[in-house]
């Protein structure tokens, strides 16, 4: 997901000489080709994310087309402050790109884990959060920010998550994916957890299941219709994130089925309210903290087949 941010922003650059990009003493052999083509374009400005997050308002009101980068907590917690009065308060054109979404820097520990900043960002009025599932949605996300005259954050992952997209034509902000259409359970995913969803929407089909998948990378402003729509078509709703049970997707779609009285079985998948003990890849903290596909689909066929007993009888 990174190398798809830096080569769309690199490429998008190119042809836009307003186009800024501040980092927080990040990128080293990452900006490198972006800092030699664009020298005058790119800041790095040091463990000062609060500053980095005032210069990005500063050049936005200059007339600039700001991106900022940095690892999520850095990029959203260690300066909220400064993006609640700088950016938001004053509705202004900046995008704040975080990487390492969830639990992809494992072996970091606790204080690189972002497990809250979903919940935290889309607090904020005027902010937009996308969080993309896959290098294809990053691109396309990144894409679409230009024309999007709003603060956005946009959550990445960290490595080399793989494609789930083959061909993705239709992408706007604000409008959920179905990956595959289904009539019994609708998994709706967000951010680089959709290739586990995707295996395990498979693995789900093969026990002759049907099965809807959504990618929703726009958790603000939220595809409310298409829920509904799902509420509407399928007997279960399942949601899917990396990221806190309180305050994430599974929020939102809550709230989106309580405010319709909506009378469907609905579960949220996602990580419980409190700090991960643990350390390492994050395949391993995925198994360890209930998100790997294994834990996916048992999760929702224990979940499934309590409403099917309950329905026969």
């Amino acid at each position: 997901m990174r190398t798809a941010f830096i080569n769309t922003i690199t490429e998008l650059a190119r042809k836009d000489k307003d186009i800024f990009l501040l980092t927080g003493d990040l990128g080293f052999s990452f900006f490198e080709n972006f800092k030699k083509e664009f020298p005058d374009r790119f800041f790095n400005i040091g463990v000062a994310e609060a500053n980095m997050v005032g210069i990005a308002a500063g050049l936005t009101l200059s007339g600039k087309k700001v991106f900022i980068y940095s690892i999520v907590p850095f990029a959203t917690m260690r300066c909220f402050e400064q993006i609640r009065n700088d950016i938001c308060y004053q509705n202004l054109d900046v995008k704040i790109i975080g990487v390492g979404g969830g639990l992809c820097y494992g072996s970091a520990g606790m204080t690189h884990y972002s497990i809250e900043d979903i919940a935290i960002m889309r607090s904020l009025p005027n902010m937009t959060v996308i969080c993309p599932g896959d290098p294809t949605e990053v691109k396309l996300s990144v894409r679409s920010s230009l024309n999007y005259k709003a603060p956005i954050y946009i959550r990445l992952g960290k490595g080399n998550e793989p494609k789930v997209h083959s061909n993705l034509k239709n992408f706007s902000i604000g409008k959920g994916i179905i990956i595959n259409n289904g009539k019994d359970i609708t998994i709706i995913s967000t951010g680089n957890i959709l290739y586990n969803a995707k295996r395990a929407s498979d693995l789900l089909k093969s026990k002759n299941i049907s099965i809807r998948l959504i990618s929703m990378h726009t958790i603000k402003p939220i595809d409310k219709d298409l829920v509904i729509k799902a509420v509407r078509e399928t007997k279960a709703i399942f949601t899917i994130e990396e990221h806190s049970l309180i305050g994430g997707l599974g929020s939102v779609v809550s709230e989106i089925i309580a405010e319709e009285g909506a009378n469907i079985c609905f579960k949220r998948i996602a990580l419980s309210d409190a700090y991960p003990r643990d350390i390492g890849s994050q395949e391993y903290l995925r198994m360890r903290l209930g998100l790997s596909v294994d834990n996916i689909v048992r999760n929702i066929l224990r979940k499934y087949k309590s409403i099917q007993k309950y329905n026969a009888n």
